[in-house]
């Protein structure tokens, strides 16, 4: 159980504290409302590009890191589909400089050619290391137009192409930052050894005379529901035949998200998903293969992912892939297994819950999902899970019309 207290700024702040009294260190993390979903398919890559800028300097600080480090701290950041996220960590009695510095940069970043142009280089050698010139780092920037013909879920987080970042303008960014990282669109939660009233009053003297916009509106486009099996092949230098499965699953406020995690462990956790056993280990077609979905707000994927030893043509691996999905459908799962993949559930996120800043960003996530109790309430919607229930949506989920399938065939080995 995370305890916990909310409260809400004038200018439209959410904020969230955990107090912890075991810890001399503290936590101040803070969730922008903006992902890659939300840029225009013209100019993608900007919430990622956004999660460098920001730490470029502000108003008062020129260099965020510095300062923070002065204070015995460390920070990073993720970007996602979905989010931003930045966090702190340091020590309990130097929460004001956490404080300061994220309200500086939520007040005014320090938007200047300099910073931005050595941000943009930074993206695009990201962009170029991590998907161009590394084996599978394509991967998403050719399965995710495959999986989705409308949503903007169709591009991945980095951006659709080099240029949307190379081109981009002062005014480009200004306006995307005026619009989404401004308090109406944040969610702040300090974790730590303190009073609400303390917490109350520092982050009310931090953060309430920012002024701020109304939340931004999203309106994206409905994914249409997918009826026929896609497939793309595509030849890369790399040192095996790989594939990716990739089947449409619910959005994350659906209960039937929580089945489709279950199921994706049930089919794809290693030495014992059903597809380690039948396709690894007894028919030994791969050599490795797993299964994981997205986690998206909006309507997911259930990922089936591995490589093919050497010799195996795909078309023999698809062919068994297929009856084991059959096999899935048909037979129900006995209750003795389930419950233990529901234990194994229960322990990976009592470990996750020990750490302070997993509670921090945890909390944050719930409240951006509609109420950050319900962090306390998922494990029981995970318990309520049952044998027929998992069969019927693993019917629903795991059709082939569902499915879109990305093979990168290796030409080391033609």
């Amino acid at each position: 159980m995370i305890h916990f207290e909310r409260f809400e700024l004038d200018n439209g702040l959410k904020v969230l504290f955990h107090k912890d009294a075991s810890t001399p260190m503290a936590v101040v993390n803070i969730l922008y409302d903006v992902g890659a979903r939300d840029e225009s398919e013209e100019q993608t890559g900007f919430a990622h590009l956004f999660e460098h800028l920001m730490f470029g300097g502000s108003v008062n600080i020129p260099e965020f890191d510095t300062e923070l480090q002065r204070a015995g701290g460390e920070n990073n950041a993720f970007t996602s589909n979905d989010i931003t996220n930045y966090y702190d960590v340091l020590p309990a009695n130097n929460l004001d400089t956490a404080l300061w510095l994220e309200s500086d940069r939520m007040l005014s970043l320090a938007f200047t050619e300099k910073s931005l142009e050595v941000q943009r280089q930074v993206v695009v050698e990201e962009f170029k290391q991590r998907y161009l010139n590394q084996p599978y780092g394509d991967v998403w920037l050719l399965l995710r137009p495959l999986a989705y013909k409308k949503h903007p879920y169709k591009w991945a987080t980095i951006g659709k192409e080099l240029s949307h970042i190379e081109n981009a303008t002062m005014r480009d960014v200004r306006s995307f930052f005026q619009r989404f990282y401004c308090p109406s669109n944040a969610i702040l939660c300090v974790a730590g050894n303190f009073e609400l009233d303390f917490v109350k009053e520092r982050i009310i003297y931090w953060f309430g005379s920012i002024v701020s916009e109304k939340k931004p509106q999203r309106i994206l486009p409905v994914e249409p529901k997918q009826n026929e099996f896609r497939e793309l092949i595509v030849d890369r230098n790399v040192p095996a035949d790989a594939f990716y499965y990739a089947f449409k699953m619910s959005e994350r406020k659906n209960e039937n998200y929580y089945v489709a995690d279950v199921l994706s462990d049930a089919i794809g956790r290693e030495k014992s998903g059903r597809l380690y056993v039948k396709l690894k280990k007894e028919l030994q077609l791969v050599s490795e293969i797993t299964a994981y979905i997205t986690g998206s707000l909006d309507e997911g994927l259930l990922i089936v992912t591995g490589k093919l030893n050497e010799g195996v043509d795909f078309e023999k691996f698809d062919s068994e892939f297929w009856k084991c999905m059959q096999e899935v459908k048909s037979t129900e799962m006995s209750e003795a297994e389930l419950n233990r993949l529901k234990i194994k559930i229960r322990t990976a996120r009592e470990l996750q819950e020990q750490g302070l800043l997993n509670r921090a960003m945890n909390l944050c996530f719930f409240e951006l999902l509609g109420n950050a109790n319900d962090v306390n309430k998922e494990y029981s919607i995970y318990q309520a899970i049952t044998p027929e229930k998992l069969k019927h949506v693993a019917n629903e989920i795991l059709q082939k019309e569902n499915c879109s399938l990305l093979k990168i065939k290796s030409t080391s080995n033609a």
